[in-house]
């Protein structure tokens, strides 16, 4: 944990180069219309740990990604305002500045929009709108002065886009590359793994069918493709119903009709962003990096260590009828699983 908050504060330190620095990673797209500067990540970073931009000023985007947790909170699914337990477990942020659409059903495009959502959820921060943070952003005896130096704004003209802004920019210096699995394939030092981790990475690419999902390219690897599936991993939750859920689907029905329970609603996963069928229970594809810091796993949270997870997808997953091809038994030996999870624990960052 220690190599990775080194890492971490290097790069704030250093956000022009950021993105090209750490082996194994591709080069970072930064938005025309939101550029780097050191002054705007030191607000976003600011504004990211203020508790104030909640109802009851006790929850900031920090308390879901704490940096000493790779920027999750150890929990099986996020807690919010007045202690209210959400339906899915916090995601880490650490290389989101890659990723093409946010959240675990994709439903925000950027990490703009991605960075405004929580504040208005009414389980996190519990904000009926963002007045209460432009209130006291204005009203702030330092605030006011830095958004006029990152963005020559006076008082009156900050608005929200603006504090997504900063936040976005904030959270794009957030990456994690150069493990010992980087060294080992992008770097060719053979040293770098041990006989077990290597073979589980030998596992992961072919046997385990592991990369199809959590990509490894030639040049770098961001251990996640950007897409969604159903593995099965909570289904059981809406199974009893479904033939129900999806003959109301298709007459037309919308999903607040249909009396689900929000952890019910919560497992219809990319559905509720697209509206397709063949999308119930699909989930986004998390990256590997840092994986045995972010622990407990699947958007539920419901798998403790990842020998649980191996030995998940070992079984074949639980079935339903949208769970996807690519998920089926594995036979591992036991030697295979610890080969793996070995492997996993080497994409951890160095510094």
């Amino acid at each position: 944990m220690q190599t990775l908050l080194i890492l971490l504060i290097t790069i704030i330190l250093s956000p022009q180069s950021c993105a090209n620095s750490l082996l194994g990673l591709p080069p970072l797209n930064i938005p025309a219309n939101n550029p780097q500067t050191a002054d705007k990540i030191k607000l976003g970073e600011l504004l990211f740990n203020d508790h104030r931009f909640s109802e009851d000023e006790s929850v900031s985007c920090a308390s879901c990604h704490h940096s000493d947790k790779a920027f999750t909170d150890g929990l099986s699914t996020a807690k919010g305002i007045k202690d209210k337990i959400g339906v899915r477990n916090a995601p880490t942020v650490i290389n989101s500045a890659f990723y093409q659409s946010y959240f675990l059903d994709g439903r925000a495009a950027s990490l703009e929009e991605q960075a405004l959502g929580p504040f208005v959820n009414p389980i996190e921060h519990g904000l009926n709108d963002y007045k209460k943070i432009i209130s006291v952003i204005q009203q702030d005896s330092d605030y006011p002065q830095l958004f006029q130096q990152v963005f020559e704004l006076s008082k009156e003209q900050i608005t929200i886009a603006y504090v997504a802004k900063a936040i976005a920019s904030f959270e794009r210096t957030l990456i994690a590359g150069n493990s010992l699995f980087d060294q080992y394939y992008f770097g060719r030092d053979h040293s770098k793994l041990t006989e077990s981790e290597a073979r589980g990475l030998r596992l992961f690419r072919r046997k385990g069918n592991c990369a199809n999902c959590h990509e490894i390219s030639w040049n770098n690897a961001l251990f996640m493709d950007n897409r969604f599936y159903n593995i099965g991993v909570g289904f059981e939750r809406v199974k009893a119903r479904m033939n129900e859920i999806v003959l109301s689907l298709k007459q037309g029905k919308k999903v607040s009709e249909l009396e689900l329970s929000a952890q019910q609603v919560s497992e219809l996963g990319r559905f509720s962003v697209t509206n397709r069928i063949t999308d119930i229970g699909k989930f986004k594809t998390p990256t590997l990096r840092n994986i045995s810091l972010t622990a407990p796993y699947m958007h539920d949270g419901s798998m403790q260590t990842l020998e649980e997870v191996v030995d998940y997808y070992d079984k074949g997953g639980e079935n339903n009828r949208f769970i996807d091809a690519a998920i089926f038994p594995l036979k591992f030996t036991q030697q295979e699983k610890i080969d793996l999870v070995a492997f996993m624990k080497a994409l951890n960052s160095q510094p």
